[in-house]
């Protein structure tokens, strides 16, 4: 019994050991880690297929960083000067209409040539017909060549395998299943279009495929976000449908992609761009008036819908939008709520309202640093408070970096006063 127990421990022992061994190497290289999450997903969430895991999410604990997507250029390709602003567009195969092609020539056709320097548009072409993509390509070529030639004009996809499982999604808000894959789906193309927005420019303009704009925008929203300098925020809005004209702070774009990423089957995409900002801590709507994009499309890209929402602040011609550059604002007269003086001077749609004004009251703004004034508008009143106007005051201009740079000085008034932006 001893010589056979001796001769038959050094075959186990060197049994144990090389599959010890095996065992490390697969732990190593996260093999079995790996095949136990695959298999976890495989039973207990939806089948993810997991060559599609890999690539789409691998990199989502970094949330600063890029997702790794290896992207198809379809035509153009990106220039090694960041522009100051790219507008992103997604589009997919519709049952009926098509509006892109408008949408393209409405962002050029408004544009000026000094603005067309500063401008890249990006679109994402998300659809997995690859021969309607091509022939998309092949119309967006003939018509906006010399768009591609100068780098303002990039067509790009991501590839199936990239995107994750869109079966078996979570239900939410009672929704049918084709509908929940759709809205799903317009996550993920979104997310990989934001992606590969990141280093391309100062700020992103997020725009759906059937949009018209206004004649000079950029002029225009450049102007307010020089209003906004030193201010804090997240999303400014140029218009108030869905996720139409939002601006972003390109660094904040690997955040924004991973978030519609990991939430890609929860809620639309308008609901979850709502929380990203007021979980980056923007409590409130910034919006501006007037509207700088219109929806212009008639059929939805969900199953052809009928889709007839319409901006009615949108003006194609908005030539008055205040600059208005960074300021303090001072007054001694009675705020009436949460109608704060900042409020006036906002470009957001909202007001001053301040209780009886009487002689002497004043209302002051001190420029941060000198500024050529080429025109100053002061207006009182609403349309549901007609009464509530200032009905005499004067105004004051200082030229000195001690003194006030602008005045208002109340002379008279019976009623209270209200000053909206």
């Amino acid at each position: 019994m001893r010589c056979f127990r001796k001769r038959s421990t050094i075959p186990l022992l060197g049994v144990l050991i090389t599959c010890l061994l095996f065992v490390n190497l697969y732990i190593e290289d996260g093999y079995v880690l790996e095949g136990d999450k695959r298999q976890l997903r495989e039973t207990t969430i939806h089948q993810l297929n997991s060559e599609r895991y890999v690539h789409t999410f691998k990199d989502l604990s970094n949330f600063s960083g890029t997702i790794n997507v290896t992207y198809r250029y379809l035509a153009g390709s990106p220039l090694p000067r960041k522009k100051y602003l790219t507008i992103g567009l997604s589009s997919v195969k519709r049952k009926r209409g098509n509006y892109l092609m408008e949408t393209i020539k409405s962002i050029f056709d408004q544009s000026s040539y000094e603005e067309l320097k500063e401008i890249v548009v990006v679109v994402h072409l998300a659809d997995f017909d690859l021969a309607w993509c091509e022939s998309l390509v092949q119309d967006i070529s003939r018509k906006f060549g010399h768009h591609i030639i100068a780098g303002r004009l990039l067509v790009i996809h991501a590839p199936e395998e990239y995107y994750p499982s869109l079966d078996g999604l979570k239900r939410n808000y009672n929704d049918p299943e084709d509908r929940v894959r759709f809205r799903s789906k317009q996550n993920v193309d979104y997310a990989f279009l934001l992606n590969f927005c990141t280093n391309l420019s100062d700020f992103y303009m997020m725009l759906e495929d059937d949009v018209r704009c206004a004649k000079n925008f950029l002029t225009a929203m450049k102007k307010v976000v020089n209003s906004r300098e030193g201010s804090y925020w997240v999303m400014l809005e140029f218009s108030k449908l869905g996720y139409i004209g939002k601006l972003y702070h390109s660094k904040d774009l690997p955040r924004l992609a991973h978030f519609l990423l990991m939430f890609y089957q929860e809620m639309p995409c308008d609901w979850l761009l709502i929380h990203f900002r007021g979980l980056l801590a923007q409590k409130d709507v910034i919006r501006f008036k007037p509207s700088l994009f219109q929806h212009m499309g008639y059929y939805s890209s969900y199953k052809g819908a009928e889709n007839k929402l319409k901006d009615d602040d949108f003006e194609e011609d908005s030539f008055d939008i205040p600059d208005n550059p960074p300021a303090s604002l001072h007054t001694n007269i009675n705020v009436f709520e949460n109608y704060d003086a900042t409020k006036a001077y906002s470009s957001v749609d909202e007001y001053f309202w301040g209780k009886a004004p009487s002689t002497g009251d004043f209302f002051v703004i001190v420029f941060s640093k000198s500024t050529k004034i080429s025109k100053i508008k002061i207006i009182t009143g609403t349309d549901d408070r007609q009464n509530d106007i200032l009905h005499h005051g004067a105004l004051e201009v200082g030229e000195k970096s001690f003194e006030f740079v602008s005045q208002f000085q109340v002379v008279a008034s019976e009623t209270p006063g209200v000053v909206p932006a």
